[in-house]
């Protein structure tokens, strides 16, 4: 009886010792010095682990492994264990851990697409993107929203484009629906075509309606646009950046979308234009200017009639004229 009493309590004793241990190291601080954000991705216990340990979350050895595999199952009634790229406090304990790998918000990423990238541009952002998979589809000229765009691990470049096609569609539809009455443009195709061109030509807010403007008037004159941006698109093949001045012979090389040889719109945008550009077409400024010129200031000259635009040209050329004289 003696001897049987005395082995139930050295398992009492050694149960509780493990318990104590476990829950010990269940509690301790982990190998982390600092916050880190790791993918855990689809699988089971085992790479999870891995993923853990490569990580640096939890310890080598066989104790933390144990220790991990028994709070596991002892916790299921808690939750699953999510796969997603999260952040693990510093000094993370076990607890801490599976609290993260339960209840734990995904890393959220960023990317911004800036207005006025062309197409090869973007799909080049978003291939260099990080934690996207799968390879950028064709994306479209003018079919993307320029704006930032939150992501996380596990969506495909395929689904991202995708939403930024939707943001556009959806912004497109709003602002044709409430473009200015009588309207010139014959459809929302056409007027994000104008908006490139114009989102390429000032970066000036309160211009753009100005600019839209003369476009229109053009268009509505039976005038060609004469965009400089449109040439260099057509130059660049699609690229909308050239690494030289622009020639007037290149003005004269008769590509599809060169507006100083067309006396239309290009057979579509020639980038992605931002909402300001969208809204400066769908409700331009009123007048009747058929001109501008850059003025060197970062800022443009309108005029109604050829002459005035040519003493807003002289201005220019005098004030270039001042500016390379006092540079010594």
């Amino acid at each position: 009886m003696r001897t049987l009493l005395a082995t139930l309590l050295c398992l009492v004793l050694v149960t509780s010792g493990l318990g104590f241990w476990g829950w010990h190291q269940y509690e301790a601080p982990g190998p982390l010095t600092d916050a880190r954000a790791v993918i855990v991705p689809h699988g089971g216990i085992d790479s999870t682990i891995a993923h853990l340990r490569d990580g640096g979350v939890l310890s080598p050895g066989r104790q933390s492994e144990t220790v991990f595999r028994a709070a596991v199952a002892l916790t299921r009634r808690q939750g699953q264990l999510h796969a997603a790229e999260l952040t693990f406090p510093a000094h993370a304990s076990i607890a801490d851990v599976l609290l993260v790998l339960r209840h734990g918000h995904p890393v959220q990423h960023q990317i911004t697409i800036p207005e006025g990238l062309t197409a090869r541009r973007i799909a080049a952002l978003i291939a260099a993107a990080p934690v996207l998979r799968g390879d950028v589809p064709p994306i479209t000229e003018g079919s993307v929203l320029p704006q930032t765009y939150d992501y996380q691990w596990g969506m495909t470049r395929a689904q991202l484009v995708a939403r930024m096609q939707s943001a556009m569609a959806t912004t497109l539809t709003e602002v044709w629906r409430h473009r200015a009455p009588g309207h010139a443009l014959a459809s929302a195709a056409d007027l994000v075509t104008l908006a490139s061109i114009v989102e390429r030509e000032t970066a000036l807010a309160e211009e753009r309606p100005l600019v839209a403007r003369v476009f229109l008037n053009r268009l509505a004159s039976g005038m060609k646009l004469q965009s400089d941006p449109t040439t260099v698109y057509d130059l660049s093949a699609g690229e909308g950046v050239l690494d030289r001045p622009l020639t007037h012979a290149d003005l004269a090389e008769g590509g599809p979308y060169n507006t100083y040889v067309i006396a239309a719109l290009p057979p579509g945008p020639i980038c992605a234009p931002g909402v300001a550009a969208l809204e400066a077409v769908a409700h331009p400024a009123s007048g009747g200017a058929l001109y501008f010129v850059a003025m060197g200031d970062g800022g443009h000259a309108f005029a109604d009639t050829l002459d005035a635009h040519n003493r807003n040209v002289a201005r220019l050329r005098a004030r270039q004229a001042t500016s390379e004289s006092v540079t010594p």
